[in-house]
């Protein structure tokens, strides 16, 4: 029964992969390679060669021979660091490139000028939205797309960068060279706001659902309100020993970590208990430990 949970958990994995990558190709596919628009990995640098510089090569096999020979140079820098989720992702998407140019020709579902279809600024727009939330959907299962993310692991094991910086540095690089080949100051520009799209899409599919608050409660109720928050919300609360800075009166200090959908049923509860209580709500970085995320390291 373990091991068809396990062979389950990995299967549906491996679809919400695939999803993502779909998603994500179909982006590149239909909204920003019609729009000649140049955004950041080793997309981009297929689309630069594909488009500006006229390579009759499809981006699909482009895309694969590029990721190709940085995998082969990661196996040589860095070992065996990849599996067999970054082969699959290497492989998937450029059979999707293919599936979605040479054989659904999905460029000719919006026709992009200014009488009808979608205009390059939209096609930016969503183009970068959907890729976004592709990309998130792949990350969150524990796959990519290989690209720029193993230069950036190459680059930060010889020199003291995160692979965060290296990826946008590379980005761009990649996104501002489309200029040298095309002339055309525009499409670097939509090129910028696909990435600041993407960016902040990505950020909401992995972060959104687990963004989690930090709640500070001053109220002479406290003790009250810490019970009903473990028994009607089932979440941990701490109860702090303070002292008033001005009355110099001990006081109790109730800290709750709650998750995002926890958060209106930790005030409600509050309210409750005591309307005048005094209340700080921030948002925190990150929350690991039991019923939060798992350390990674």
């Amino acid at each position: 029964m373990h091991i068809f949970k396990n062979k389950s958990k990995i299967i549906l994995s491996y679809v919400i992969i695939t999803f993502g990558i779909l998603v994500y190709t179909f982006a590149w596919s239909a909204f920003m390679l019609p729009a000649k628009i140049v955004g950041g990995g080793v997309s981009g640098i297929s689309s630069v060669l594909n488009i500006a510089a006229g390579i009759p090569l499809p981006i699909g096999v482009l895309n694969f021979i590029i990721n190709g020979i940085l995998l082969a140079i990661g196996f040589k820098v860095l070992g065996s660091k990849f599996g067999a989720n970054t082969i699959y992702g290497i492989v998937m998407s450029s059979l999707c490139f293919i599936l979605w140019q040479q054989v659904l020709h999905v460029e000719n579902l919006f026709i992009v000028n200014n009488e009808m279809g979608f205009e390059p600024f939209m096609c930016a727009i969503i183009g970068g939205a959907l890729c976004g939330g592709g990309i998130g959907l792949t990350f969150s299962m524990g796959g990519n797309s290989g690209g720029t993310d193993i230069i950036a692991l190459i680059v930060s094991k010889f020199y003291n960068i995160s692979p965060g910086k290296v990826i946008m540095y590379l980005d761009i690089f990649i996104i501002g060279s489309s200029y040298f080949v095309s002339n055309q100051i525009t499409n670097v520009v939509y090129g910028y706001i696909v990435m600041v799209t993407m960016t902040y899409v990505l950020d909401m599919v992995l972060d959104g659902n687990k963004q989690t608050y930090q709640i500070l409660v001053f109220s002479a109720k406290n003790k009250e309100i810490a019970d009903a928050i473990t028994s009607e919300i089932g979440r941990g609360v701490t109860l702090l020993d303070g002292e008033g800075g001005y009355t110099h009166q001990a006081t109790k200090i109730l800290i709750v970590m709650a998750h995002k959908t926890d958060k209106p049923n930790v005030m409600q509860i509050i309210h409750r208990h005591d309307e005048n209580a005094f209340i700080s709500v921030s948002k925190t970085q990150g929350v690991y430990g039991r019923n939060f995320e798992k350390l990674k390291m």
